[in-house]
Order: C-alpha cells, then sequence, then structure tokens
C-alpha cells in the first residue's frame, strides 16, 4: 500500500510536469526529417530559437486549456487502487503529455524524452550518425521514406522512396510523432537498428530490415562550372554556415563569368530560419521573401535587400520530393518573385513552424504555432511547391546520370 506522501508526491510531480509544459515560452523555428543524427548542440534540420521572437504564455491562461482537476480525480483513483506496481512518477507524467498531444492532430508537435531529445538537440554540422534518409510524417501518421541518400545505409539496405517505417526494433511508431520516431531510428554509427516495412504498391505485407547505422558526412556546399559555362551550386541543408559557404562558392564561379547558375536544393531538408532568409537575399533584390502567419492572422514578414553577389546571373532551382522547410521558403520566394524557375518534382509541403522548448528534465517540447507562405501566399504546408518545369528523376536512372540537372542545363542554355 502506498504512503499518504508517496501519492501526494505521485500527485505533485504530475500536476508539475503538465503545468510545466503548458506554460513554456516561446522561441522559434522549422522542421523535417532526415534519419542521421550530429554532433555537438542542434539538429540535422534544426528547429532554431528565433533570436527575435519569445512570448510567454499569458498567466492564469492554463485553466483554460486543460482541467487539472479531472487530471487529480484519476491520480487520486489510480495510486491507490491500481492493481500492480505503478511506473515512477516521471513515466506518468510523459504518458499524460503524449496522451495529451495525440489530441491535437499534429505529428510536429511532439514531445521527447530527455535520451530522444539529446539526440535530436545535436548541431548541424554536416556529419551525421543514422541510417541516412529523408523522411516525412503523413497526415495518417505513417512515417514515409522521401528519399534515400545515395551511397548511405538506408539505400544500401533497398528502402525505397515510398517505403513507410511501422515500427522500430520491435517498437510500433505508427501515429507517433515526428521527433520521438525520428529518435527512435537514429542513433551511433555501428550500430544496428531493426526496422519494419510496408511497401504499398507491393500489397499489405510487411517484412523487416537490419540497419547497421554508420557516421555519414555530406558537405553543406558543393559546386563546379559544367560543360557550356554552366555554374552548379548545391546546397544540402541550411546550417549555420550555409549563406557564407553559398555565398563564396557564388562569387568564385562568377569570377569565372558563367552564361548561367543552377542551384540544386532537392533532397535538402532545411535548417536554420535566418540562413533561409539570408540565401535568399543573395539572390533576390529588395522585396518580400517569405511571411509566417499564425491562426489568429498575426503574421512577420521576412525581406531581402539590393546588393548581393546573386541577383543578375540567369539562374534555375532544382527541386523535388525531399526538398523541405528551408528550401521551400528559398524556392518560393525566387519562384513567385519571378527570378528563377523550378524545375523538378513537388516540394515536400513542410511549411509550418515548431517552436522548441526545452524542459527543465532535459526533455524537448516542440509545438506548431504558424505556417509560411511565400510572397505570392502560397500556403506551402501540406501543398509543396509545384516546379515550373516538371522533370521525373526515375528511380532506376544510372548513377552517371541526372535527367533534372541535363533538363535545367537545356533552359539554360535556351536562354529562356
Amino acid at each position: 500500500m502506498k504512503t499518504t506522501m508517496q501519492k501526494t508526491i505521485l500527485g505533485i510531480l504530475v500536476f508539475v510536469a503538465v503545468l510545466a509544459l503548458l506554460g513554456s515560452s516561446f522561441a522559434g523555428g522549422f522542421f523535417t526529417g532526415r534519419l542521421t543524427s550530429s554532433h555537438n548542440n542542434g539538429i540535422v534540420s534544426p528547429i532554431l530559437p528565433r533570436e527575435d521572437q519569445s512570448e510567454e504564455t499569458p498567466a492564469g491562461t492554463q485553466g483554460e486549456v486543460i482541467d487539472f482537476d479531472i487530471v487529480q480525480e484519476v491520480l487520486n483513483i489510480l495510486v491507490p487502487d491500481f492493481y500492480g506496481e505503478l511506473p515512477d512518477a516521471k513515466t506518468l507524467a510523459y504518458g499524460a503529455i503524449h496522451g495529451m498531444l495525440l489530441t491535437l492532430d499534429d505529428p510536429y508537435t511532439s514531445f521527447v524524452e530527455p535520451e530522444i531529445a539529446a539526440i535530436l538537440n545535436e548541431d548541424a554540422s554536416g556529419e551525421f550518425e543514422g541510417i541516412g534518409a529523408t523522411v516525412r510524417m503523413r497526415e495518417d501518421g505513417y512515417l514515409e521514406i522521401v528519399r534515400p541518400l545515395p551511397g548511405h545505409p538506408a539505400e544500401s539496405a533497398g528502402l525505397l522512396v515510398g517505403d513507410l517505417i511501422l515500427g522500430v526494433d520491435g517498437e510500433s511508431i505508427v501515429g507517433m510523432g515526428l521527433y520521438e520516431a525520428l529518435g527512435l531510428i537514429r542513433g551511433p554509427a555501428d550500430s544496428e537498428v531493426v526496422l519494419e516495412i510496408a511497401r504499398p504498391e507491393e500489397g499489405e505485407d510487411t517484412f523487416t530490415v537490419t540497419i547497421t547505422r554508420a557516421r555519414i558526412a555530406l558537405p553543406i556546399v558543393e559546386y563546379e562550372m559544367l560543360a557550356d559555362n554552366i555554374a552548379y551550386v548545391r546546397l544540402t541543408e541550411f546550417d549555420n554556415t550555409a549563406s557564407d559557404k553559398v555565398k563564396a562558392a557564388l562569387e568564385e564561379l562568377q569570377a569565372q563569368n558563367p552564361q548561367g547558375l543552377i542551384f540544386d536544393l532537392r533532397d535538402n531538408p532545411g535548417g536554420y530560419l535566418r540562413e533561409a532568409i539570408k540565401v535568399s537575399d543573395l539572390f533576390l533584390d529588395e522585396g518580400l521573401i517569405a511571411i509566417e502567419r499564425d491562426s489568429d492572422d498575426n503574421e512577420q514578414r521576412f525581406y531581402s535587400y539590393d546588393g548581393d553577389v546573386g541577383e543578375d546571373i540567369l539562374m534555375v532551382v532544382l527541386v523535388n520530393g525531399g526538398s523541405a522547410s528551408a528550401s521551400e521558403i528559398v524556392a518560393g520566394a525566387l519562384q513567385d518573385r519571378q527570378r528563377a524557375l523550378l524545375i523538378g518534382e513537388t516540394t515536400v509541403g513542410k511549411g509550418s513552424v515548431q517552436l522548441p522548448h526545452n524542459l527543465s528534465d532535459g526533455s524537448q517540447f516542440r509545438v506548431t504555432i504558424a505556417h509560411w507562405f511565400t510572397p505570392e501566399e502560397q500556403d506551402i504546408h501540406g501543398n509543396g511547391l509545384t516546379p515550373n518545369i516538371e522533370a521525373p528523376h526515375p528511380t532506376d536512372t544510372p548513377v552517371d546520370q541526372d535527367p533534372q540537372r541535363e533538363r535545367a542545363i537545356e533552359y539554360l542554355l535556351q536562354g529562356q
């Protein structure tokens, strides 16, 4: 029989955990999933604290959001009467939080426990440990492979675009929040993870795949001068060096007087908001880049300014089903401002904004607070961006061929 003191402590801990969750202060950013983990103190496609916004939850509103009395009633019955061993107070609190978030029907609003938060909080340094795939959480609660990264474990294990990950090491992740699911799949190099996979086009049968995670080093910026005097810059993610590295690449390539530029954002899962704005500004004169708008129609607008290195060169942007978040902000701005055509495939459609809250016990809570809109009011979230020129990249394309890049070169050589 549990003592009165144990009952009181348990009730207080659960109550305080939920209260602390609802009362967290706001900072900002966005995310899309890549099944890798990195080092230091950010995440691969980071949900970034926005330095220009901090908003406290108004005092006294918590009672209007949740009925704590009924929660306490349940605890008062559960603690003395439950047949069996109760979990510890923190486990019960986590369970209450997970259950609460399930009612929101938003996979991006998520609570992750300290062990997983530690993985997701690592820095976007360009060196990752994981299976090497870009993913998205579908509205039906299934985690879908958007693109296995070439030459990395997911591809080597035979995972394909469109595969659904149903379970990780025997635990179902269907209906789980995106970040919680990612945290289970990520892990240190040389460790194994067993994934349960569904391949819808092949029927209802599922199968398991054992993948050995690896350290994956991806250069943030790749650039070169192609044949026919076409400059090529590929940005793989928006880490905190992205704009500086893109600018340096542009300056070196511009010195060779290229006829045109291909800016490649394929399979770029996103990253820092401030870097997305800075990269957009490299190519745009004065004007609107993006709008962040909440459910009450409050908005923040982000602008570009004259005088940057890439404003005059003829250019196109390559996008595909792995281009998300920050990539879509940049591509949408260039498309809407008629600065560049998009060539490739429709983008992910990850246009919601999540604010991260690092909680006192090392866990993390991320809440969706707004959507991104392009200068011409395209709602990115759930829709993605439609390219001006559709150019598929079949999965059986030989590795030495790139039909999307070839289509971009063709367009630039035509000068239109």
